[in-house]
């Protein structure tokens, strides 16, 4: 039979972490490649993500800094900000990235480069600005979006998500937060170092629900202590409306109702899956949830590829692009690899940052293993006086040998500090073998050890 013949080698559908790897990777090996981008080349990180959220978080860090130093004899009484030039900040790091909107990256790369919707049409052809386009292999890499709950009245109110408020010309003067997951603490951090008024609601019984019980229960001391936000756990919002300049927002909270009066409201309840690209019609098994993809990130239909958001998994950027590279070379090679999770930490950028890597307390007790686990306070080095900073610790957690199994830090600088830990889970390192290991005196990696020699 002879053989098919097609417009290119890949289609990438999605220009983000999950597809640009793969794209360029491919494209190198002197393949022929296309990528298809809906949104902003790049995709979601360095436009409206990672990059622009933590360079804003940066500077709310440095302002809130100075703000306080007085105790340190350092006048900062005449202290002040302007937010525009603040938000020309955020734009020229977003621009230095070189990531965001980059189709001619792309082009320069040797890669077609489309703007529009994908959708299948069959296995091997898509459509595009009703232009067919036919190829070998597929990745999916469409990302996520921001779920819109069900609130009555949420349609006829104007909200912000993550992404839009970066844009907002001045922080709110108030603003009524719904998630309490990690971009919801991350902007209701950033917003109330710049003086406005916030309100998280979380259905769960803490914010940051999906990490272990100390980490929320820290970084609320912080929010509510030091920035004062309001943090409404156990609360479902009912619904929301218009009252002249401000919105109304009615939540139930511990069988009660009550409302609360704020001038911006923001949506950070979650993201899903964009799985509408006419999967069906290339026999590729999903759900709302996500693509559902084998070892090797296959689909059900094997020549197509799917990784990053799509699974409906973690989110990490760098996870997307680690799946982007086993995709590429699992379609240059004839040897088919898996992506290694293990040791891939998770980082949020409040002030402490909290950072995770392998299994949490309650992933360990969800699969019923035996742990040891140790817990020191920052409180218990010496960098915790000279740096007048006390709130966060570092949790170890072993199995029965000794061996590290996962770990938490919420500390300044936990996401640099988390890599100890990645290493020791990487590579069956014990506790002992961690205490044993010299620490820089006056370093934050102090508690570490000091957390290791517990188990010991």
């Amino acid at each position: 039979m002879p053989k098919h013949t097609f417009d290119y080698d890949l289609i990438v559908i999605g220009s983000g972490a999950a597809g640009s790897a793969a794209a360029t990777i491919v494209a190198r090996a002197g393949k022929r490649v296309a990528i298809i981008e809906e949104d902003t080349f790049g995709g979601d990180s360095p436009n409206w993500g990672n990059i622009p959220t933590k360079s804003l978080l940066h500077v709310a860090r440095i302002y809130d800094e100075a703000r306080h130093a007085n105790r340190f004899g350092l006048r900062t009484s005449t202290l002040g900000y302007n937010y525009p030039s603040i938000r020309a900040w955020k734009d020229l790091a977003v621009k230095r990235t070189g990531a965001a909107n980059n189709r001619h990256f792309y082009e320069n790369n040797g890669v077609a480069a489309f703007q529009g919707k994908a959708h299948f049409l069959t296995p091997h052809e898509i459509t595009v600005n009703r232009r067919h386009l036919s190829a070998a292999h597929f990745l999916v890499a469409t990302g996520s979006s921001w779920v819109t709950p069900e609130i009555h009245g949420l349609d006829t109110v104007p909200y912000f998500t993550p992404r839009t408020i970066l844009e907002t010309l001045r922080p709110p003067k108030s603003l009524f937060i719904i998630g309490g997951g990690e971009y919801g603490v991350e902007i209701a951090q950033l917003m109330a170092t710049f003086g406005t008024k916030v309100y998280i609601a979380e259905q769960a019984g803490r914010i940051l629900p999906h990490q272990d019980a100390e980490v929320g229960e820290t970084i609320e001391k912080v929010l509510t202590e030091q920035k004062g936000v309001t943090v409404l756990t156990h609360s479902r919002v009912l619904s929301v409306e218009k009252e002249g300049l401000t919105k109304k927002i009615l939540i139930s909270r511990a069988g009660t109702q009550k409302h609360i009066k704020a001038d911006e409201i923001l949506i950070a309840a979650g993201r899903q899956p964009n799985v509408d690209a006419g999967l069906e019609n290339a026999s590729v098994a999903y759900t709302a949830k996500g693509v559902e993809v084998n070892d090797f990130l296959q689909t059900s239909t094997k020549h197509i590829y799917a990784a990053g958001d799509v699974l409906g998994r973690d989110g990490h950027t760098h996870s997307a692009l680690l799946e982007s590279k086993i995709v590429a070379h699992n379609i240059l090679e004839r040897t088919k690899t898996s992506p290694n999770y293990t040791a891939t930490p998770g980082i949020i950028f409040t002030t402490p940052e909290v950072a995770t890597v392998g299994l949490s307390e309650d992933d360990c007790r969800r699969r019923d293993v035996s742990i040891n686990k140790a817990v020191a306070p920052l409180s218990i080095i010496s960098r915790s006086n000279t740096a007048d900073f006390r709130d966060g610790f570092v949790k170890i957690i072993t199995d029965k040998k000794g061996v590290v199994l996962g770990g938490t830090i919420v500390a300044p600088h936990a996401g640099d500090m988390i890599q100890e830990i990645g290493l020791a889970v990487k590579h069956s390192l014990t506790a002992a073998q961690i205490a044993d290991t010299p620490h820089a005196f006056l370093s934050w990696a102090e508690v570490i050890r000091v957390a290791a020699q517990k188990l010991v």
